[in-house]
Parts: C-alpha cells; structure tokens; sequence
C-alpha cells in the first residue's frame, strides 16, 4: 500500500506541478485562459463575489489535482496571485499533503481572495497554508455534484469548483505555494 500511495504521489507532482504547453508564454497563457473561466464560473454561482474580489488587495487562482488514499492525501498545481493594486501577476506552483480519512481522485480549482494586503504578499513570499478539509465529490465535466469548504485562516478566503473526480475524504493539510521562477 505504501509503495502504491509513493508511486501515484510522484506520478501526480511530476504531471501537475507544471503549467501544460511548450514554451513559457504558452504556460503563461494556459494559466491566464483557466483563470477567467474559473473566474467566470465562480461570478455565475456568486455573483456577488465579482465586487468583493475587485475591491480585494488582490486574488489568486488554481488548477489543482489531489490524490487521497485511505489515510494520507497528496496533490499538486499551478497558477497564480493578481496584486489588484498594480496589475502585478506572479506565477506559482503548488503541492500539498494531508493525513485523514477518505479515498479519491479530482481536479479541482481554487481561487483565493486575500483580504489584506500583507496576507498577500506573505502568501507570494512564503506560501505556506494550513487548514482542514472536508469533501464530497463525484462529478464528470458537466455532469454530477461536489461539494468543497475549505476553512483557511489568515485574512483569506477560498473558494473550491472541482471540474472532474470522484472523492469523500476529511483531511487535515498543509500546502505549499512557490514562485515558478520559469514564468516570472
């Protein structure tokens, strides 16, 4: 079983950790074409979220895909935070790891809305988030249900819209989030 979990884990952190094209600026606007459709679905099931993240010191977006087996979960992506002040992007990678109980496999996308500046731009130096998570997925493209609420403290809030995956899990995790210093 270990051997199955180190197997699937460094499969997922090698394909997920990168933006999928052939040259930066390909990555680049990979990320940028997922981050207004995310963005996009998200206004139309909170519509009154676009105010609030126009009005945030900034935001970011996600592409993640996470792994859960029994009792340990991993997962990994890309994306990137917008300073809303000065139009800065900064590209990120992402890779997480939990320990609780449940089992599956999605493709999920996150978007963060930093309340404070100082959360921001700590998130961009240093990255790190911890929380608990719980989770109820089964969903095929458009077809399906998911559920996700992340509790995340620290002058941020984030929202989750999986896109693909079958997964009920209740973990405790800590992700790390990276500058992709090829994007940047």
């Amino acid at each position: 079983m270990r051997s199955l979990f180190t197997l699937l884990f460094t499969a997922l952190v090698l394909a997920g950790c990168a933006a999928p094209g052939q040259t930066s600026q390909d990555k680049r606007a990979h990320i940028q074409t997922t981050e207004r459709q995310v963005l996009n679905e998200l206004y139309g099931l909170k519509p009154a979220l676009r105010a609030q993240l126009q009005a945030a010191p900034g935001y970011a977006v996600f592409s993640n895909v996470n792994v859960k087996l029994f009792l340990a979960s991993g997962g990994t992506g890309y994306g990137s935070v917008v300073d809303n002040r000065t139009g800065r992007r900064t590209y990120m990678k992402m890779a997480e790891v939990g320990v609780g109980l449940g089992l599956g496999i999605k493709d999920f996308r996150a978007v963060f809305v930093f309340d404070d500046a100082k959360v921001m731009e700590r998130f961009v130096k240093y990255g790190w988030t911890f929380g608990g998570h719980v989770d109820a997925a089964a969903k095929a493209q458009d077809k399906g249900a998911a559920f996700g609420e992340e509790v995340v403290i620290d002058g941020m809030r984030v929202f989750q819209l999986t896109e693909s995956g079958l997964a009920l899990q209740a973990s405790l995790k800590g992700t790390k989030y990276w500058q992709d210093y090829e994007l940047n």
